[in-house]
């Protein structure tokens, strides 16, 4: 079992940036999959980026594309997310979850989540 804990959140102007962290327990963090999720106001909860266990394969949605870069360092039990400039859309509750085993884009593919970290965007 993994419990996740989300930091690095908070209210910034368009452009800026922001890294989240994910900070895991646990002595097998090398055996999951990492993914950060968000979920803005009145929307559904969507992928943003994931992570293989070794830390290979990065994934990213569309929207994040050439702006968000996620990492992690197993020897930290880590994962994070660059977030650089910054849009008003980008805002939302940010997630992360863990699988044992290989990466999905789905958040049912998940068995272990956080408690989430606010970022806010303004214009």
């Amino acid at each position: 079992q993994v419990q996740l804990v989300e930091s690095g959140g908070g209210l910034v102007e368009g452009g800026a940036s922001l890294r989240l962290s994910c900070a895991a327990s646990g002595r097998t963090f090398s055996s999951y999959a990492i993914a950060w999720f968000r979920q803005a106001p009145g929307k559904e909860r969507e992928i943003v980026a994931t992570i293989s266990r070794s830390g290979g394969s990065p994934y990213y949605a569309d929207s994040v594309v050439g702006r968000f870069t996620i990492s992690r360092d197993n020897a930290k039990n880590t994962v994070y997310l660059q977030m650089n400039s910054l849009k008003p859309e980008d805002t939302a509750v940010y997630y992360c979850a863990a699988v044992r085993g290989i990466n999905t884009y789905y958040p049912g593919g998940y068995d272990y989540w956080g408690q989430g970290t606010q970022v806010t965007v303004s214009s």
